[in-house]
């Protein structure tokens, strides 16, 4: 099971519905891994700070950097973010997880980097995976994806729905 959600353009609406979808399963009990994103910071333009909350633990990765307010290029930094891919990826191997939740299919899953490699690594051991995907990115997930993933409705009954669970 592969699974995905597109929502609107407001920025942290995939990530605000992933993460309440992964508190509401581990609230039932289930072992979860991946990451949702928490943006923080006041997020004025596009100055949030970006933390992957790890969901075999709770723990907080950065996973922005800040680059000063004359600066236009991208504030993600990749050292956090593969961090975040190491752990998530031992999680898998470790935790026998029932679901696999990854905050979005970006910029450097799309470029074959980021949290790719660990979605094959959980589909390949039948752990099913659920995703957000941007407009931006669409395209390469569909690649990626090759036919396999679900677009889900961008709500927590659609989602929920799909992995045969109470809301």
């Amino acid at each position: 099971m592969f699974g995905y959600v597109t929502t609107g353009r407001e920025r942290g609406e995939a990530d605000r519905l992933l993460a309440g979808v992964a508190a509401h399963l581990a609230a039932l009990g289930w072992p979860l891994a991946g990451a949702v994103q928490v943006n923080s910071g006041g997020c004025e333009g596009d100055a949030c700070d970006m933390d992957l909350r790890l969901l075999d633990g709770g723990e907080t990765i950065r996973i922005s950097q800040s680059l000063g307010s004359l600066s236009d290029g991208c504030r993600l930094d990749p050292a956090g973010l593969e961090e975040a891919v190491g752990r998530v990826s031992a999680s898998l191997r470790h935790a026998a997880p029932r679901l696999l939740i990854i905050n979005k299919f970006g910029r450097q899953e799309a470029e074959g980097r980021g949290f790719r490699p660990v979605i094959a690594e959980a589909l390949m051991q039948g752990i099913p995976v659920l995703t957000g995907v941007g407009h931006d990115h669409a395209e390469a997930f569909a690649a990626f994806a090759g036919g396999l993933a679900t677009p889900l409705p961008p709500t927590p009954e659609g989602i929920l729905g799909w992995l045969s669970v109470p809301a």
